[in-house]
């Protein structure tokens, strides 16, 4: 029982499928880079904690 070789289809379609995934991959690797730096300034705060934060400084505000 011999390998039969592959057809230009399945060729066309691994071509076409290894597009693809790159494609997502650097899309993944985007959104990933900008999650990272954008946590990492600090632009991120949790809505809870954002309240939270402000609610002090207007405590400490009055209290002046």
């Amino acid at each position: 029982m011999a390998l039969k070789p592959t057809h230009g289809l399945h060729d066309r379609r691994y071509g076409r499928n290894l597009g693809v995934g790159l494609t997502l991959a650097a899309f993944i690797a985007v959104i990933f880079g900008l999650t990272v730096v954008k946590v990492t300034r600090g632009d991120f705060e949790s809505p809870r904690a954002a309240t939270s934060a402000s609610g002090t400084a207007a405590e400490t505000e009055d209290t002046q």
